[in-house]
């Protein structure tokens, strides 16, 4: 195991932790209170300050900024963290920040993401594995992003909305609403056009499984009865399908919260 190698114009300040492995490159600055674990790369030009813990095998770019105090009024320098997992990408000039008081003091990321050219994860957001955010993509402050979701370029995130599980955002859109799992959402404000097909069958979802999603869709999106009356239809009638069950949980998890709407029903 190869110990860190630091460039030498580079400032690691005393109390930081560096793990087997980590290249530290020209011009970088590591915070007293940052842990880089195995195998970390910082290219050049990257500062990491914080309390911030970069997972094993995470690459950052020239530029990036992570674990800078948030972009909240109401930070008033709490001892919050930034916890980044393992084998992502952090492209140039991207930034990420630190939890906050209002947020239970933690922001997070999974592993094996890619955060492209100048994308923002605020204060307070949960980042699921293998999540994509494409150039520009902005979260604000305490959004939740489930697994594998992609976020297209300029596309910005309201604060508080959650993105379920294999969503999909489309470039430029803006969403001030929860997306549910495998949807597909796009336009200027943001509206549900359906599943993420591609994404769908690329992670070997067989046809069968898609056209009992679409037939929930119709059913969610319908005009019979309530909102409600319907995600009761759905539990009732789909308890064994994994996939539709897990729209009804996103849904019955945080009932208060709004909802993007398929584009064209009747609610």
């Amino acid at each position: 195991m190869r110990q860190a190698e630091v460039h030498r114009t580079a400032i690691v300040e005393p109390g930081a932790s560096t793990g087997h492995g980590v290249r530290i490159g020209p011009y970088c600055l590591v915070g007293p209170d940052v842990r880089l674990e195995d195998g970390v790369t910082l290219h050049g030009h990257v500062v990491v300050g914080g309390r911030t813990v970069i997972g094993e095998n995470t690459e950052i770019w020239p530029f990036a900024s992570i674990g800078q105090p948030p972009q909240d009024l109401k930070y008033a320098g709490e001892p919050s963290r930034l916890e980044v997992g393992r084998d992502n990408v952090i492209r140039e000039y991207v930034t990420m920040n630190p939890g906050t008081a209002g947020g239970g003091m933690v922001t997070r990321v999974g592993d094996g993401g890619l955060f492209m050219i100048g994308a923002h994860v605020a204060h307070d957001c949960r980042i699921g594995d293998r999540v994509i955010l494409a150039n520009n993509a902005s979260l604000g402050g305490h959004v939740s992003v489930g697994d594998e979701a992609i976020l297209g370029g300029l596309s910005a995130i309201h604060q508080h909305v959650r993105i379920g599980r294999g969503a999909i955002i489309g470039a430029m859109t803006a969403v001030d609403r929860d997306v549910i799992p495998y949807g597909s959402v796009k336009g200027a404000r943001g509206t549900l056009s359906g599943l993420n097909m591609v994404g769908m069958r690329r992670r070997g979802v067989k046809n069968a499984q898609i056209s009992r999603l679409n037939h929930a869709l119709d059913v969610l999106f319908g005009q019979d009865g309530t909102f409600r009356s319907r995600i009761e239809e759905l539990e009732r009638d789909c308890a064994d399908d994994p996939l539709v069950m897990e729209i009804v949980d996103f849904l019955r998890s945080n009932p208060t919260r709004p909802i993007c709407q398929l584009r064209g029903a009747g609610n």
